[in-house]
């Protein structure tokens, strides 16, 4: 196997003569950090692997999320749910998987139905925390339809907890309830709408 100082010397190379990702050398590095050989069969397209995946998920491009339509519905709810995003956990770099909520109370504008999906992913495709995700989709909806009346619910399984610590698998719930939908009212029927016992 390869000592560290030798994969690094071979990764500058690499790098001084090519036009690679260094995220490549970084997943070299990790490879021999933990005892692997980065050169074995099975591995050597591994980094490579790694570095266009860190690439695509970071770089991720949900398209136009601010179509909006005319509407004479003003003051009537609208929810979407079960509108499933992956994550990144922020403090530990490990996946966690979350089903999102969304409801607001339209004013002059509604908001197209793909817009709430990719507005969804446009948010969990970064470094995040469970917390922040429901946060900054609540951000946007509000920004974008000019309704306060706002709420969003993420209903979230985290590796971190998982696969590390108590390795135990657990459902995190964040909700954000703004405007109009504080009301314990309009609370219970988003929750009736959407079956989501969890509001």
């Amino acid at each position: 196997m390869s000592s560290s100082i030798e994969v690094l010397t071979e990764d500058l190379a690499l790098l001084q003569g090519e036009d690679r990702d260094p995220l490549e050398s970084i997943a070299r590095q990790l490879l021999v950090a933990i005892g692997e050989d980065p050169d074995r069969e099975g591995l050597q397209e591994t980094p490579a692997r790694y570095a266009r995946w860190w690439r695509e998920f970071t770089g991720y491009d949900p398209g136009s999320v601010d179509t909006l339509f005319e509407t004479t519905a003003s003051g009537s709810l609208v929810a979407v749910s079960g509108i499933s995003v992956w994550s990144l956990c922020e403090h530990h770099l490990l996946p966690f998987s979350c089903r999102i909520t969304i409801g607001y109370l339209p004013r002059q504008k509604m908001l197209g139905l793909s817009k709430f999906a990719r507005i969804a992913h446009q948010h969990a495709h970064k470094l995040q925390s469970q917390e922040q995700l429901s946060q900054q989709i609540a951000d946007d909806i509000e920004r974008l339809t000019g309704s306060p009346d706002v709420a969003v619910v993420g209903r979230g399984e985290h590796l971190c907890m998982a696969m590390r610590g108590i390795r135990t698998p657990a459902t995190m719930t964040t909700a954000v309830w703004r405007g109009a939908l504080k009301d314990a009212a309009l609370r219970s029927e988003l929750i009736a709408l959407t079956n989501d016992r969890t509001c």
